[in-house]
């Protein structure tokens, strides 16, 4: 993913940022994923078994180049929005924090971790839609490039 040369190391991350990335490719590999040779034959009955295994190879490739392209737009997105630099930032202020014996006020940053959980949320509910959508409209692709 990225624009990275060949030979050229990967930028380091944070533990935020990395786990944000996990958490999102997890996220996508399991809301994307391809039925079963044994589901597609039953919802495609009147369909000859290669016909089947044709579909089922195709609905690979989409899937498999659906989460290629989804991670790469969420790569492209992160580092249009400095959401790494951002991350980094909150990680230093929160070791910062943790290591100044004087900081006793945390109600302060468990409104922010609340205000931010809330966020993505409500981010991760519009990405399931999006991906819904995306779904939605490949069986329909699928379907009619069938029939």
């Amino acid at each position: 993913m990225g624009n990275r040369t060949v030979g050229e190391a990967p930028p380091l991350i944070g533990k935020r940022q990395s786990d944000l990335k996990k958490s999102f490719n997890l996220a996508v590999r399991s809301l994307l994923t391809t039925c079963s040779k044994q589901e597609l034959s039953k919802a495609l009955p009147n369909f000859t078994s290669a016909q089947q295994e044709r579909l089922h190879q195709l609905s690979i490739q989409v899937i498999t180049s659906l989460h290629g392209n989804i991670e790469d737009e969420f790569e492209s997105l992160c580092l249009e929005t400095q959401v790494g630099t951002a991350l980094d930032t909150v990680e230093q202020l929160v070791e910062e924090q943790c290591l100044d014996p004087l900081f006793s006020d945390k109600t302060n940053v468990m409104d922010a971790v609340h205000h931010l959980s809330t966020a993505k949320k409500t981010e991760i509910q519009y990405l399931r839609g999006l991906l819904e959508r995306v779904r939605n409209e490949l069986m329909k692709f699928v379907y009619f490039k069938v029939t």
